[in-house]
């Protein structure tokens, strides 16, 4: 363990009276998806957010700068902070050690209690008994009153009461957990997925401290991974790390910061030169993913501020002439915006805490951001004349679109001539059922189309490498005959008055997108273009789950009737191992699939096509600022930090290209 820093004394009371107690554990181990979400790689991942998130509402409340996670040897999960440490003392309602209470009973926690936590992430306080009810063993820690006090629990059940089992000068909670791999389908850790939300955590929470070690592994000089996180200046080191990829049309970034009514408001916002919106924000440091009140109040002021500047300024005069009518679109392309607010007691719309319900908070962020940005424009002259002339830009470049986008819509049609010629369509009408494989070239195309089961699958060849739409204006997406013809066979429809890019599902032919392409170089740069406007323009689609990755085989190993298909370069030593002992005379046939169109109808059917054999990477978004930003990096025009990405991350020497 390692050493907690020491703080000032603590004058506020915090003890068993402040833990309010709802309801008991029963339902978390029969029903464990309604409360993490899944029981699978999120959820498992879910766990150690819930104990972390327990250590940042400390740190909201001002009791806490250093949180630390280690994932063990055996795949447990530790988390040390230097708060105030959980109460011990006996609850007077429950007449057991609060400590207790709070690590076995649902909906207890001193967060329902606001002279404990004015804001608090955990709004339901399933939290860490609910990471208690899904792991096999927890151990409880807590450093407080000089003392080390500890408890220990199997399945959510206290193994006895808690205990002193030392002296101690420091002060704050340790929780080690193991979860139960009888509920979890997938029981590994990934240690650059837990990193990212620290890094998250981290700029959301400036000044506080955050690290993760990975106790499994070792480097050549015998050191564990180790990943630390500290952030001076908060969002606007977000912004500066989301936009490290693009370039920027403004000397820095525009920060927010101050409070309202007692809600603390924090933006920050860039513009670049590229043609997306990327606004990402949080309450109470969860990524409200579907947006909410505070963010409709963030557009409303950014537009009318905006607006009114370039009018006092006679800056869209040109508009005028061309009879161009500017929109709330037009002030958010090339926008990077983080909007961070902290309420005391957010309504969310369901557990998943992803949009924002608080009708007050619009109006507040509104103001406050109207007042700063509207100072911040008057000071800055030279930068605002940057932002309004890429507004103006925006404006021509949708009024240029919209015609391009009305052809797409015309010939979304569903009678046969509407749809794509290249497009071997299947016979079911059943969305839920059918798939569309987005295939690389029309020589794999055809052998998918011959290797297909036509009742429900279909096939769209693509020409060669789609658009880069990180790099091009909408219009000239909208006149892309291969992106045409996605938009036009999905039956998606793109474009109201209100967002010239808001995309329309309702009318979706297949519930399953299949990217299959070649398994070299060539084949996974057009599969990045192809998931990069996926991103970009049909999020929707991976939000809610449609799009995969299918995965061919890279090796046939044969050798005699032996034969194999391997994935790996693991799979591959192992085979030809197996094959060169079954018969030591004959030589082991390794074949390497480059293409698609290397295999026959029947191999690709059997190894990539067939849902009883093939293996399908669903594509998901955990994190779409991060997301966001290995996109624009991957796919911008700034070379350094994608050379930087590519060393850092590349595993192996690819001799394929």
């Amino acid at each position: 363990m390692s050493e907690i820093e020491n703080q000032e004394p603590i004058e506020e009371t915090y003890s068993a009276s402040n833990i309010q107690v709802l309801e008991g554990l029963e339902a978390v181990r029969k029903r464990p998806a309604m409360y993490i979400g899944d029981v699978s790689e999120r959820g498992l991942h879910h766990l150690v957010n819930e104990v972390v998130d327990n250590s940042i509402d400390e740190a909201l409340a001002g009791f806490c700068n250093n949180i630390e996670v280690t994932i063990l040897e055996d795949n447990s999960i530790s988390v040390l902070d230097n708060g105030r440490g959980i109460p011990t003392d006996m609850h007077p309602k429950e007449k057991r050690s609060a400590l207790e209470v709070v690590m076995t009973v649902l909906h207890a926690g001193g967060k329902f209690n606001k002279d404990s936590y004015k804001v608090s992430g955990g709004l339901h306080g399933v939290g860490v008994s609910c990471v208690n009810a899904l792991s096999t063993h927890m151990t409880a820690e807590v450093f407080r009153d000089g003392k080390h006090f500890i408890q220990e629990y199997s399945k959510g059940k206290p193994l006895y009461p808690v205990k002193v089992v030392g002296d101690s000068d420091y002060r704050g909670t340790k929780i080690t957990f193991t979860p139960d791999n009888s509920i979890f389908y997938v029981t590994k850790y990934d240690f650059e997925r837990l990193s990212d939300r620290l890094k998250e955590l981290a700029f959301l929470n400036k000044g506080i401290r955050l690290s993760i070690t990975d106790l499994r592994k070792t480097d050549e000089n015998g050191e564990h991974p180790k990943h630390e996180f500290y952030s001076e200046n908060g969002l606007r080191d977000f912004i500066m790390y989301l936009d490290q990829g693009r370039s920027k049309i403004t000397s820095k970034p525009i920060y927010i910061e101050g409070e309202r009514q007692g809600v603390p408001v924090e933006v920050a916002m860039q513009y670049n030169d590229s043609f997306t919106e990327n606004i990402h924000s949080y309450v109470n440091n969860i990524n409200t993913i579907e947006g909410g009140t505070h963010l409709t109040g963030f557009r409303m002021a950014l537009t009318r501020t905006l607006k009114k500047y370039a009018d006092d300024n006679k800056m869209l005069e040109k508009l005028s002439k061309d009879k161009i009518e500017i929109s709330g679109d037009d002030f958010r392309e090339g926008l990077t915006a983080i909007i961070s607010v902290k309420v005391a007691e957010p309504q969310f719309e369901g557990q998943t805490k992803t949009k924002l319900g608080n009708s007050e908070v619009s109006g507040i962020v509104n103001q406050m951001v109207g007042e700063m940005l509207t100072n911040y424009l008057e000071e800055n002259p030279k930068d605002a004349k940057e932002i309004v002339d890429k507004v103006v830009l925006a404006a021509q470049a949708r009024h240029a679109a919209r015609k391009a986008r009305e052809m797409v819509q015309r010939k979304t049609a569903f009678s046969g001539s509407g749809l794509p010629g290249k497009l071997s369509d299947c016979s079911s009408k059943d969305a839920a059922q059918c798939e569309l494989f987005l295939v690389e070239g029309d020589s794999a195309g055809g052998t998918a189309k011959q290797g297909r089961d036509s009742h429900y699958q279909a096939i769209l060849p693509l020409r060669g490498k789609i658009l880069n739409v990180e790099k091009a204006m909408q219009h000239r997406i909208f006149e892309s005959e291969e992106i045409k013809n996605i938009y036009t066979a999905l039956g998606v429809t793109i474009g109201t008055e209100e967002d010239s890019k808001a995309l329309n599902i309702s009318r979706l032919r297949y519930h399953k997108v299949i990217i299959m392409t070649d398994a070299d170089v060539d084949g996974s740069h057009i599969a990045a273009l192809i998931l990069t406007f996926f991103f970009r323009y049909m999020r929707e689609l991976i939000e809610q789950g449609h799009v995969y990755i299918a995965t061919p085989p890279l090796y046939l190993v044969k050798k005699g009737k032996y034969q194999k298909y391997a994935w790996t370069e693991e799979q591959r030593a192992q085979y030809t191992a197996e094959a060169a002992g079954e018969k030591e005379d004959a030589k082991v046939h390794v074949q390497r699939y480059k293409g698609l169109g290397e295999m026959n109808e029947e191999q690709l059917w059997t190894t990539t096509m067939d849902p009883a054999h093939r293996t399908l990477r669903q594509v998901t978004i955990e994190n779409a600022a991060e997301a966001d930003r290995v996109f624009s990096m991957l796919m911008g025009d700034e070379v350094p930090p994608r050379r930087e990405f590519i060393e850092q991350n590349a595993t192996y020497a690819n001799i394929d290209a």
